[in-house]
Formats: C-alpha cells, sequence, structure tokens
C-alpha cells in the first residue's frame, strides 16, 4: 500500500459502498476531479455502489447554485454515480444523533473563543486551534441542546480533543454529520485526501459513540499549488483549489485531456494523453497511485505539473 494510505479494518468482500462527499462551497477544481476520479476507479474496480454527497451545511458559504454546479462539473468530467444525495437534507438524522449523545451524557457546550483556543496552542485534525477539554461535564441547558445558543462539543475517549459537533449558528459541524451520513448509506469505504486523515481517530470515536460501523479508509495524495513549494519552515504546500475551476478550465481543456493530465499526474498514465474515466477502470490499481503529492501550477491556459 502507498505511504499515507490508511486501511484501519479488515476488507469486506464486494459488493460495498463507496461514497464521494466534497464540500459545494465552490465549482469543483482539479483537485476535487482527482478526488472523485480516484473514488469513482476504487469503487468500480470492485463492482460498488457509489454515492455522490454534496455537503452543504455551511450556511455562510454554500448555495443551491454552487451545488448545483459541483453536480455539473462532476457529470462534465464523465463521473457516474449510483445516487446522489444533499447533505442538508438530512437535518432529521444528524438531529438524531445530537440526541443520542445528549443522552449519553457526552454533549456540552463551549464557548472558547478563537484567541481562547489560540492561547491554548493545540492544533486540531482539521489544522485550527482546539480545545484542551476543559469544558468538558459543562451542563446543557434546562431546555436541552435544541436551546443552546454556544457550540456543542462531544467528550471523546482516548486523548482526543473533543470536537465541534454543532456550531454556535445552528449547523451540524462535519465531523459529525459525516460519521452519520456514512453509515445512513452503509459506507463500507471511504476514499479521500491525505489531508483529512488526521480526521480518521476523531470520526471512528464518534461512530464507536453511536454505535456506527467503521468503513475501510484510504488516503491518496493531493495536488498542490506549485507556487511558493514552501514556506520558510519548509512548510507544507498549500492544496490546489480556489486558482482555477471547471468554468475557466473548459475554453482549454476536453473532459478527456483533463483526465489524462491528473492521471499522468499521479502515474496511472506515463504520459498525460487524453483519456477516460472508464478507460482507466480497465487496469487500476493503487500500486500504481504515487505516494507523494503533487505539485501543480495553472498559467491561464493550461495546467503544469512541476
Amino acid at each position: 500500500m502507498p505511504e499515507g494510505a490508511s486501511c484501519l479494518v479488515p476488507t469486506r468482500s464486494a459488493p460495498g459502498t463507496g461514497r464521494f462527499a466534497p464540500s459545494a462551497t465552490g465549482r469543483a477544481h482539479p483537485g476535487t476531479l482527482l478526488a472523485g476520479l480516484l473514488c469513482w476507479l476504487d469503487a468500480r474496480s470492485r463492482g460498488d455502489r457509489l454515492v455522490l454527497r454534496l455537503e452543504d451545511l455551511d450556511p455562510q458559504r454554500c448555495t443551491p447554485a454552487l451545488v448545483s454546479g459541483l453536480l455539473a462539473d462532476l457529470t462534465w468530467f464523465g463521473l457516474t454515480f449510483d445516487a446522489v444525495e444533499v447533505q442538508s437534507a438530512f437535518a432529521v438524522r444528524h438531529a438524531a444523533a445530537l440526541d443520542q449523545l445528549a443522552v449519553a451524557g457526552v454533549l456540552y457546550p463551549c464557548a472558547l473563543s478563537r484567541r481562547e483556543l489560540q492561547a491554548i496552542g493545540r492544533v486540531g485534525p482539521e489544522g485550527a486551534w482546539t480545545t484542551d477539554n476543559r469544558n468538558r461535564g459543562q451542563p446543557l441547558p434546562v431546555g436541552g441542546w435544541r436551546t443552546c445558543e454556544q457550540p456543542l462539543r462531544v467528550a471523546l475517549p482516548g486523548g482526543l480533543a473533543d470536537p465541534v459537533v454543532r456550531r454556535r449558528d445552528g449547523a451540524v459541524a462535519y465531523q459529525l454529520a459525516v460519521v452519520v451520513d456514512d453509515a445512513a448509506v452503509g459506507v463500507t469505504h471511504v476514499v479521500r485526501g491525505r489531508d483529512l486523515e488526521s480526521s480518521t481517530a476523531t470520526q471512528i470515536a464518534l461512530q464507536q459513540l453511536l454505535g456506527l460501523p467503521t468503513p475501510e479508509y484510504h488516503h491518496h495524495a493531493l495536488l498542490l499549488q506549485a507556487e511558493g513549494q514552501a514556506d520558510a519552515q519548509g512548510g507544507k504546500l498549500s492544496k490546489f483549489h480556489g486558482a482555477v475551476a471547471v468554468p475557466a478550465l473548459q475554453p482549454f481543456y476536453s473532459p478527456a485531456a483533463l483526465c489524462g493530465f491528473l492521471a499522468a499526474c499521479v502515474g496511472l498514465r506515463p504520459t498525460a494523453d487524453p483519456i477516460t474515466p472508464a478507460t482507466l477502470l480497465a487496469d487500476f490499481s493503487w500500486a500504481n497511485v504515487t505516494d507523494h503529492a503533487v505539485a501543480v501550477a495553472w498559467d491561464g491556459q493550461r495546467l503544469h505539473r512541476r
């Protein structure tokens, strides 16, 4: 298995269920398309069902237009799915999970500000400052979690940082929604970028608290911005995202040409000749996928691997 990939439970017998769950905060960019392509190839190579879940829970960054645009981008690229879901439709099951956590006595309010979290100096799995769990034990309001005006966290075992599961604005947070929604559709395999690898332990702990099954996880290398390569301390490159999205790429690339470029970036093909996802499927193997991040630049007309 490539370095950095994770398989946390024994492989289940096919058929199973995979999912691709991009955040609908913008149109698809090359990193989105690569992640979707690898999810698609992984599921189809095993004969698994594949679900597209458009994650739109952030009320400040997600709009119906972005949800529709993201779906259109993936369709243009040539990815097909057995079911398409919009995450905001699942408020009832998210609330049921919060009820379950409240009954278990592990849900609590935490009003720490960003400045207070930064002063604690602990970095969470998503790269942001997080709590040292100092507010554990704070009681919920008399009316329960639904009447709480503060962010809600859940107490996790094993020294993990307690994640926010409902935000101050009332939106259910990623860490909770993803495990609830994966379980609801019977996801057995999760393929996602290595930037989310640090969230896996948190999500497994939530699955255990809620009595949900744990899928098999595989984390792949990312496309990164070539500009800047690394910071002064040798820090990692930035993810390749907002620099160029599908509407900007379409005048210069056909779906097959873009697929060929991405396939060559990660080692699925020796050259960037145009190719379709269906053709790549014929001999797909994770053994051929690079385990190193790939730096990519956009010059306004073409993508270049650096």
